[in-house]
């Protein structure tokens, strides 16, 4: 008897796990014709709005770690965590289950770990096992070298480098400036590779106090990159303003009349891409270097729990993210270089 019952006792835990298994698959379910149509209008948006958001697009910084000491850095080195490669890539097949299309790896500075062996790595992981259409990375671009494009270059559709202004003496300013190094001069290198190596040129670039009168139409048309991401400079509680932040970006914030201002300055450059404050609110996901998605809505970074503890469709929930917003700024976009008619 007391062995029927054990046996009963654990067929009943299988029966129970069982079901929680199945829950998420009936919650994704549709409700049949008859319920659904019965709903009031008000529960069917509810039943709408309370749906997870897919991640098209993911932004994984990996690293908090850099090597430059932006001022206005919404990023900041808080911790010098770095996932193991394989729960690295645990996550990543586990986003792609989920819809992930577009993989953005960024940091800190995403070739300061293991030399760009780790991003390395991943790239290629991305490409060729999970066959995402693009992947990309940004960088400060001065730590890449030509060996990186060997190897890695094949995997990669997109690499943005970072680059605020073209006076070397602004680029020290900001926090840019790495010795005797010319950030600038490093970029018209980094061009020429990806030329080479066939990988999309992109750059960003953040305008802030510094840079805001610049001129830079000469300079971005002779680099001819595929995008030209243009931000304004964003203050986030307790990373770049505050009392628990690593920088102080005040001085760095401009007005949005200012940053049209800038934008009116160069809206003859095609490639330009701006994004204002109000653009980036909520429309990106971020994953942080514990793979929790930041929410961003209150003005600070509240991460939620785990990709790998608790899966993508109950983590995304708390992540903030507004897709509607997503696909209004242009979010999804040609990002595959298998779609780009470029002359590499």
């Amino acid at each position: 008897l007391s062995v029927g019952r054990a046996v009963l006792a654990a067929l009943r835990g299988q029966l129970s796990a069982l079901c929680w298994s199945l829950a998420p698959l009936s919650l994704s379910l549709p409700f049949p014709t008859w319920r659904r149509d019965s709903m009031p209008r008000r529960e069917r948006q509810q039943e709408w709005d309370d749906a997870s958001p897919t991640p098209t697009s993911v932004n994984y910084h990996f690293t908090r770690q850099c090597n430059y000491k932006c001022g206005f850095c919404f990023h900041t080195a808080k911790t010098s965590f770095v996932l193991p490669l394989e729960e690295a890539k645990r996550g990543l097949a586990m986003l792609k289950e989920a819809g992930m299309e577009k993989i953005n790896f960024s940091g800190g500075e995403p070739f300061l770990h293991d030399r760009g062996e780790f991003v390395g790595k991943l790239v290629q992981f991305c490409k060729q096992e999970l066959e995402l259409p693009s992947v990309s990375i940004v960088s400060n671009g001065s730590l890449i070298r030509e060996r990186w494009f060997k190897k890695y270059g094949e995997y990669l559709d997109i690499l943005a480098i970072s680059c605020d202004s073209f006076n070397e003496d602004v680029n020290v300013l900001i926090g840019r400036g790495q010795g005797k190094k010319n950030h600038v001069e490093n970029l018209h290198k980094l061009r020429q590779w990806c030329r080479e190596y066939a990988v999309a040129f992109k750059i960003n670039s953040v305008i802030n106090r510094f840079n805001v009168e610049e001129d830079m139409n000469e300079q971005i048309k002779a680099l001819n990159p595929v995008r030209w991401k243009v931000f304004q400079c964003l203050l986030i509680e307790g990373e770049n303003t505050g009392e628990d932040a690593l920088r102080e970006a005040e001085k760095f914030v401009i007005s949005d009349a200012d940053f049209e201002s800038f934008l009116d300055r160069h809206k003859d450059v095609s490639c330009l891409v701006p994004e204002s404050n109000e653009k980036m609110k909520d429309s990106y996901l971020i994953l942080d270097e514990y793979m929790r998605f930041l929410n961003c809505r209150n003005g600070r970074k509240e991460p939620s729990k785990s990709i790998l503890d608790v899966g993508v469709e109950s983590a995304i929930k708390f992540s903030g993210f507004d897709e509607k917003m997503f696909l209004t700024r242009g979010g999804k976009y040609v990002w595959s270089k298998a779609d780009m008619k470029l002359d590499w």
